[in-house]
């Protein structure tokens, strides 16, 4: 495997912590913009683009998005990754545990999510992208 840019890899490590931390924060603008302009999230057995994140967030549930280091793997201006996902519910402290699946591409603005997808471990030992855990969890607007 070539090796990796560090610039890159420190720029995009950032971008992942203003995700996890905006989201924390319950900072759906900040959230937008670690996204390309035609991003897109995924998880539930849905995709949901950029337009559908203010409403998304604000019927996720609230806490502390604990994310660890990226695994990238960069070609140029695009690249992949994974990032471990430990989520605690804010008001019972409940835990989901996971990963992230990425794509990023080099824009104008720097490095920016192009995909995120969300694959959910779970106490069967199963891995999956999630069942739809609370009925008003709203659908996405395009396919």
């Amino acid at each position: 495997m070539p090796a990796v840019p560090i610039p890159d890899v420190i720029e995009i490590e950032q971008l992942l912590a203003r995700y996890a931390l905006s989201m924390t924060q319950d900072d759906v603008e900040a959230v937008m913009e670690v996204f390309t302009p035609d991003g897109s999230y995924s998880a539930f057995g849905d995709t949901y683009p950029l337009a559908d994140f203010p409403t998304l967030v604000a019927a996720a549930p609230k806490g502390l998005f604990l994310v660890g280091p990226p695994v990238l793997d960069l070609d140029g201006d695009e690249g992949t990754g994974q990032q471990p996902l430990c989520f605690v519910e804010q008001k019972t402290h409940d835990m989901r545990i996971g990963f992230y699946s990425d794509s990023y591409r080099r824009t104008s603005d720097g490095w920016r999510l192009h995909t995120r997808s969300m694959t959910f471990l779970r106490k069967s030992g199963a891995q999956d992208h999630g069942r739809p855990h609370d009925p008003t969890r709203p659908a996405p607007t395009a396919p």
